[in-house]
């Protein structure tokens, strides 16, 4: 009678649950980018309202224009986001099940069984980026005034 064992090294037990961590903080990182997009506009708008003076801050507003930005020119060249694509290899290699498609399709169809071609969300991205561009003509951001030093 042959009686095989089987050892299993510490590393093929402790690599698909780091790769399934390393997923889940791209998953979170990702939430982070879509709710800083979407708060952030209506936040800006509140703000211009409220004349809260952190909205208009230069920084924050081309950091929330060059994100919907972004978002919006990978929708129009078909391009998967890198969160979602870099989130679903960490998860094939921790041997976890991974979705088709983009990140908010998936979460949309998931969370309120919407289904709907990839067209219908690059006018989504595409309508919501034109109101983050029309945020800055309703809530102008301010600009530091330079004072140069006087010739005396």
């Amino acid at each position: 009678m042959n009686v095989v064992i089987m050892l299993t090294s510490d590393s093929e037990l402790l690599m698909p649950a780091l790769y399934r961590l390393l997923a889940d903080l791209i998953l979170l990182l990702h939430v982070g980018f879509v709710v800083f997009v979407v708060i952030g506009l209506v936040l800006i708008f509140i703000g211009g309202w409220r004349s809260w003076s952190w909205v208009r801050r230069p920084l924050f507003r081309i950091a929330h224009l060059g994100a919907i930005g972004v978002v919006v020119a990978q929708a129009w060249m078909g391009q998967e986001c890198p969160l979602t694509t870099l989130e679903m290899w960490l998860r094939g290699l921790a041997g976890d099940a991974t979705y088709p498609g983009s990140f908010i399709a998936y979460w949309l169809e998931t969370l309120l069984y919407y289904q709907a071609p990839p067209i219908v969300f690059t006018l989504a991205y595409s309508g919501f980026g034109l109101l983050v561009l029309l945020s800055w003509w309703w809530v102008r951001p301010q600009w530091p005034r330079w004072q140069g030093r006087s010739a005396a």
